[in-house]
């Protein structure tokens, strides 16, 4: 197992951008965009990008929401499986070709986000867009530091925050 190089929470520096990250955060929670929505679309952009500490943190936290173990365990599979509704689905395929960005040079396809317009209104579309870029920007951390996964428990982000 790789050892943690540096603990950003407890760094000055990384604490205090934390904070002012976390608040950001709190812009999308407490939009109109739903919670498990949100959960499903940092799960599966964490599981692209590698990041255990955020895959601990966002499963742990879905679940304490009350998200089913069988959704959790399919977010990976979305596409193979019928436990996701119509606008879970347009909001996992645009988390996934918003995290992709390297992969695919157009970024959202034009068929993703007509399937976002068609099930998510202007707050929750731009709750969404910052959300995706919020938790590929927290993915990026947590990798370039090797924070590690599976010490995560539910609420202890937002307390750590306050």
């Amino acid at each position: 197992m790789t050892e943690p190089r540096l603990n950003l929470f407890e760094n000055e520096i990384g604490a205090r951008f934390a904070k002012r990250f976390a608040n950001a955060g709190m812009v999308v929670m407490q939009s109109s965009l739903p919670h498990a929505t949100q959960e499903l679309v940092s799960l599966r952009a964490s599981q692209i990008n590698g990041c255990g500490w955020c895959i601990d943190m966002h499963t742990k936290e879905a679940a304490a929401a009350g998200e089913t173990a069988v959704r959790l365990h399919l977010v990976a599979a979305w596409r193979e499986s019928t436990v996701f509704s119509e606008a879970e689905r347009a909001a996992l395929a645009f988390a996934e070709e918003g995290t992709r960005l390297a992969d695919a040079y157009q970024g959202v396809s034009d068929d993703t986000w007509a399937q976002v317009r068609k099930h998510y209104d202007d707050d929750q579309i731009a709750a969404l867009v910052c959300l995706v870029a919020l938790i590929n920007a927290a993915n990026r951390m947590a990798v370039i530091v090797h924070q590690q996964g599976g010490s995560y428990e539910p609420g202890m982000f937002t307390a750590a925050m306050s």
